[in-house]
């Protein structure tokens, strides 16, 4: 077995907050830490990260000068043991953009775009650690074998830290929650 082969003691050793943060941009890239430990992405597609992007950029524009919408950034979900996660898309307090780490209360909602391999991940796993965090609003886009994305929206129930179903939408995305947007997600 050669170097080249051996995964890094970081990828298969439980990490910090103080050892993440200490890490560059381009360790960072790719990978979200769960209990600790790193989990590597694997890169998204084409049409994945259209989706994402035309999805933040309407967010963006519909939520007005208190909310920003990006992608590709960390969510610090708590910090012991570490867990960042990497939405696709997420809407956070315009006044928090020089915070970091972005924490739960800074996020209105995230947004993930399920590929292949990821299908538990964000269906199961990520809904309920985005409702134990406190995130009020949590999308899944499916990418649909018809090529129109399926809009699975949920919302949280504060009491019990769950997300209740709410509307799914096909090809155009039109809420009212967290603010008014209409998106026309059937031409990705």
């Amino acid at each position: 077995m050669t170097a080249e082969m051996v995964a890094p003691a970081w990828m298969h050793e439980q990490i910090t907050a103080e050892e993440y943060e200490s890490w560059s941009e381009e360790q960072c890239a790719g990978i979200e830490i769960v209990d600790g430990m790193v989990v590597v992405s694997p890169s998204a597609s084409k049409r994945h990260n259209r989706l994402a992007r035309i999805l933040a950029n309407a967010l963006d524009a519909a939520a007005g000068p208190e909310w920003n919408a990006d992608t590709d950034f960390d969510v610090r979900l708590q910090d012991v043991p570490l867990t960042n996660r990497r939405p696709d898309v997420i809407v956070y307090r315009a006044d928090m953009i020089d915070i970091t780490p972005t924490r739960p209360e800074h996020v209105l909602l995230v947004a993930e775009v399920v590929s292949p391999g990821s299908e538990t991940t964000d269906r199961i796993v990520k809904v309920d650690q985005y409702a134990k965090a406190g995130i009020g609003f949590y999308w899944r886009i499916e990418q649909a074998a018809t090529g129109v994305p399926l809009v699975y929206t949920y919302v949280l129930d504060p009491a019990t830290k769950t997300y209740r179903d709410g509307d799914v939408f096909t090809g155009i995305l039109k809420v009212a929650a967290p603010f008014p947007v209409e998106i026309d997600l059937g031409q990705v």
